[in-house]
């Protein structure tokens, strides 16, 4: 019985070849930003819109709650007023059969309870009317505000699908060659690219040399450091701003 065979063993890939690939992934991926610099600040303009929508929708449902709170609060001193003006009648005929003094001025201070109860009740009354007036007003200017928020993210979401509509095979295309020369980069130095990038002015990670300096921060590069650059027989960035490095030939190599 023979033996398995042995898996094969993957190929070594060269500092050279590893330095090419972050090289082509960093001209994809720019290219990937400049379609995204094309949508501008739409995207972001279209979710804050979004934002101010939705909370203009809780404001005008809150508005309605309270408008409807204060509608029958105003209802209800309406009714209590009705019902100490009965009061008010009951007492006034009930003072003209009294049988003492007593009695009669038990039934004054009633009255005048029930005085005080209807005068308070209009105070509270004018209160909250003129808090109705202030809450419509604030809710007809919100529901103004909406409608024209709304008409501004109709338009802004027109302007990107748009945009998107026209990038969209483009940034597609320019995904999926940026996966598959990400799948042949080590997930180290993958991971290092990312952070840098992250971190870097326009997401630039990879730099040649430009005018015998960084092309990212433009400090200068000593003579020496640029042979070894140019020897890519390593990984070498830039001291002062962290950039991968490579010479400006890098772009020719296949």
């Amino acid at each position: 019985m023979s033996a398995p065979a042995a898996k094969p063993e993957e190929k070594d890939i060269s500092i050279e070849e590893k330095l090419h690939a972050l090289y082509e992934l960093q001209t994809v991926v720019s290219d990937i930003d400049k379609i995204k610099t094309l949508r501008g600040e739409l995207p972001l303009e279209v979710q804050d819109l979004e934002d101010e929508i939705a909370g203009l929708k809780t404001r005008l449902v809150n508005l309605e709650d309270e408008l409807k709170n204060l509608e029958t609060a105003i209802n209800n001193k309406k009714l209590s007023i009705k019902d100490s003006e009965g009061l008010i009648s009951k007492y006034t005929e009930q003072q003209n059969n009294v049988r003492n003094n007593r009695e009669f001025d038990s039934l004054s201070k009633e009255i005048e309870f029930q005085t005080l109860e209807i005068e308070l009740s209009e105070k509270r009354i004018k209160e909250f009317s003129a808090e109705m007036a202030e809450k419509n007003e604030l809710y007809i200017a919100s529901k103004t505000l909406m409608s024209e928020r709304t008409e501004d993210l109709e338009r802004k979401k027109k302007e990107l699908d748009e945009i998107t509509e026209e990038t969209k095979i483009e940034e597609e295309k320019l995904k999926a060659k940026s996966e598959k020369i990400e799948s042949f980069i080590e997930p180290r130095l993958l991971t290092a690219f990312k952070r840098i990038r992250k971190n870097a002015r326009n997401g630039l990670a990879v730099v040649t040399i430009q005018r015998d300096a960084c092309g990212g921060c433009f400090n200068k590069i000593p003579p020496q450091r640029q042979l070894d650059i140019a020897s890519r027989k390593k990984i070498i960035v830039c001291e002062y701003c962290g950039r991968i490095l490579v010479d400006s030939d890098i772009e020719g190599l296949k």
